[in-house]
């Protein structure tokens, strides 16, 4: 009786550390818009190379970089596309009005940083974009795995929502999420974002000056 216990107990912890790093995928619901906003939203994710993201000084940005790539190091193992990953993620939050923690919070949530992840609602890629998307914005080619694409259109998306829901996160993420009102995903993000990603940029010194880098 007692192995059996045991066993079950050993069972339960499993299956929670399973649960634990499984993502919570949802769906955005298709919503006819605007011409206005169809339009601004087409210009959003037009197709353009992402320059180097811009952080306060050189040293923010090594700093900033070095960090979150020891975060995440053991879902993404190699350097180079977690670099990649990480300078993309930081450039399109930051065109977009978000904060980079943030947005590496929702990833955490939606994807588990899993590039070519897809829901059972068919949403794809790391910020889990459904594919109606493509084809509401004019772009039926775009390909939602694409690490760029995925990560313009999913904070376009995000910023859409915001600025719906006048600036309460709260009630974007649950439109991203295709769970409005209800208060699961976003606890799990903010949990992701302060938990794994929160930052602080280093204070200037007295007289101290930075110049802004690309």
């Amino acid at each position: 009786m007692r192995t059996i216990r045991r066993g079950l107990c050993c069972l339960g912890a499993a299956l929670a550390l399973l649960l634990a790093g499984q993502a919570h995928a949802g769906n955005q619901q298709y919503e006819p818009l605007a011409a206005s906003v169809q339009a601004a939203l087409q210009a959003a994710v037009s197709d353009a190379a992402s320059p180097e993201p811009i952080f306060a000084s050189e040293a923010e940005k090594q700093r900033w970089i070095g960090e979150m790539s020891a975060r995440l190091a053991r879902r993404i193992p190699n350097e180079d596309y977690r670099i990649d990953l990480l300078k993309t993620v930081h450039y399109e939050a930051t065109r977009a009005g978000l904060d980079p923690q943030l947005v590496l919070g929702l990833v955490q949530v939606e994807s588990n940083f899993r590039k070519y992840a897809v829901s059972s609602a068919g949403a794809r890629g790391f910020m889990q974009v459904m594919p109606f998307w493509t084809k509401l914005l004019g772009r039926p080619d775009d390909n939602l795995f694409h690490l760029r694409t995925n990560l313009r259109y999913g904070c376009t998306i995000l910023r859409h929502y915001l600025d719906v829901e006048k600036g309460n996160l709260f009630r974007a993420l649950g439109r991203y999420n295709g769970s409005l009102g209800k208060a699961e995903y976003p606890n799990l993000v903010r949990a992701a974002w302060e938990r794994s990603w929160s930052w602080q940029p280093q204070r200037l010194a007295a007289g101290e000056t930075r110049q802004r880098t690309n």
